[in-house]
């Protein structure tokens, strides 16, 4: 049977498709594009900026932001499925990072609200699973928050053609998955402590609660207060650039004297931080040596080894490093500041093997990421560092809420609780350093290495007891989780908290704050003799 010729034309139709197609997937590649309500579209979008995309695995990609009315499209180079991260309001619970689940690409526009919706329900249903199998017990009023999360969600999900009516309902599903995940984690935490506590011996729970003193070296009412809250203690005043600004002039009066007082009060005493790799974290003079590698890591071994050997015997633990992920002193590479750190944890083991190293990561998120200036997330830098064998002991992740360009946005506990849960991964212990503002007035607005703080995302106003109220909040969690072995306040005294302004127990009057009354409530519980 003869063959019948082609005239061209389904050849034709078919050349003409596929182009169709290729123009839509370049059009669409790497784009993910959401539609808002117009009636829920924000006044401010100060925060838009800080949205990104991530991977299933939480790495983050450089994301650009464009805004067309209610249309917002996020962009990235990739275009595997990813998570959309941004800040958004919820009735009750402030201005937190929200995330949806993993979405592909596709050519219309998602619905943000139902998708912020379906993320956060997604994540409470896998930890509220979790935690059951575990053994927590769950009260009922917990699961009708979770049924009615998920109810109003379905009912949404099933009129996205009509925009309004959907966000609207979304909305209300996304704020009781919000309330249902804060219960849910309370509760682990409540049940978690009151399991360590009564397994413990001695009254006092496996975990260090401390604060970093800053330059003060306290007098008898500073002492008491500091005695009753903490029962451990960080040594700023051990810093290089405070120790010798000028090269070859060392000054350590001031550092014995914050170490003597300490041992006087029977305060376990972590060190450091030794090297700080974040913007005039150095002393200005070591920065004419970058350029001879071999010497500037001789001076950074020797200045290491002084330290640690000065005080042997009075300071067991150390955050020998800060700040190596993010980095802006001197212009240091990712490759030299990894290739740094590595050097001063085999120095400092080297010099006295029985201390423990710590290095402190900034913005354990890796939300900066997203700007495109560094290419390692913060767990593969910590990852490389611990996998070259140089003696890591452990991390000191430093959560600084509402601060920006060197801290967090506002997450909700249940977000904490999984970021801490990630980093377990790596067998590490973890200690926490935290900042949350008490004030929001700018101290120095020239001034890059004092962080700002943004507009409130907290549950209420930026406020002394808005500060307390989150600490009551967030701190049982963190002495609940098992990897956890110490958590620390980042100052003591407001004078002293210039980089994260107003986050002090102690403000510029020298009064005490809500705060410090509401951690030395948890101390006197748990860490009764």
């Amino acid at each position: 049977m003869p063959l019948k010729r082609d005239n061209g034309i389904s050849g034709l139709k078919l050349i003409s498709s596929l182009k169709n197609q290729i123009t839509i997937v370049t059009r669409f590649m790497g784009n993910l594009r959401f539609l808002i309500a117009p009636t829920q579209v924000p006044e401010d979008w100060s925060d838009l900026h800080r949205a990104y995309l991530n991977a299933v695995d939480g790495r983050v990609f450089p994301t650009r932001v464009e805004v067309d009315g209610n249309l917002l499209t996020f962009r990235r180079q990739t275009s595997q499925s990813c998570k959309l991260n941004i800040v958004w309001k919820i009735t009750d619970f402030g201005r937190p990072v929200v995330r949806t689940a993993s979405l592909p690409e596709r050519e219309e526009p998602y619905v943000l609200m139902l998708e912020l919706a379906r993320g956060k329900i997604s994540t409470l249903k896998d930890q509220l699973s979790v935690w059951q199998i575990a053994g927590l017990n769950i009260p009922d009023a917990l699961w009708k928050l979770h049924d009615e999360a998920f109810s109003t969600f379905a009912q949404a999900a099933v009129i996205q053609d009509k925009l309004e009516e959907c966000s609207e309902l979304a909305g209300v599903a996304l704020q009781k998955a919000h309330a249902a995940a804060e219960m849910l984690v309370q509760i682990y935490a409540r049940q978690r402590l009151t399991i360590l506590h009564q397994r413990s011996q001695s009254m006092k729970l496996p975990v260090s609660l401390g604060c970093n003193l800053g330059e003060l070296i306290p007098n008898t009412k500073e002492s008491k207060q500091i005695c009753q809250a903490f029962d451990a203690a960080n040594t700023d005043l051990i810093n290089w650039k405070m120790i010798e600004p000028y090269e070859g002039d060392q000054n350590w009066d001031l550092c014995d004297q914050q170490v003597d007082w300490c041992e006087k009060n029977h305060l376990l005493i972590r060190g450091g931080c030794l090297l700080d790799f974040a913007p005039q974290g150095l002393p200005d003079w070591l920065e004419s040596w970058k350029l001879d590698m071999v010497n500037f890591q001789s001076i950074i071994s020797h200045f290491i080894e002084t330290a640690i050997t000065r005080y042997t015997g009075s300071i067991r633990t150390w955050t020998l490093v800060s700040s190596m992920n993010t980095g802006g002193v001197f212009g240091l590479n990712e490759e030299t500041r990894l290739t740094l750190t590595a050097r001063a944890i085999e120095v400092a083991k080297q010099t006295d093997d029985s201390i423990q190293c710590f290095i402190r990561v900034e913005q354990p998120w890796g939300d900066y990421l997203s700007k495109g200036q560094h290419q390692l997330s913060p767990m593969q830098f910590v990852d490389a560092i611990d996998r070259l064998g140089v003696g890591l002991s452990g991390i000191d992740l430093e959560l600084s809420i509402g601060y920006y360009p060197n801290g967090s946005h506002h997450h909700d506990l249940l977000d904490i609780s999984k970021l801490i849960d990630k980093w377990s991964v790596l067998n590490l212990p973890l200690h926490i350093t935290l900042s949350f503002p008490s004030n929001d007035t700018v101290v120095d607005e020239r001034n890059a290495t004092i962080s700002k703080v943004q507009t409130s995302q907290w549950k209420t106003d930026w406020s002394e007891a808005a500060q307390a109220e989150w600490i009551d909040l967030y701190l049982p969690l963190l002495l609940a989780k098992p990897a956890v072995t110490g958590v620390y306040w980042s100052r003591f005294r407001d004078q002293d908290a210039r980089r994260f302004p107003h986050s002090g127990l102690i403000n510029l009057e020298g009064q005490a704050k809500p705060a410090l009354k509401t951690i030395t409530k948890y101390h006197q519980q748990y860490w009764r003799s």
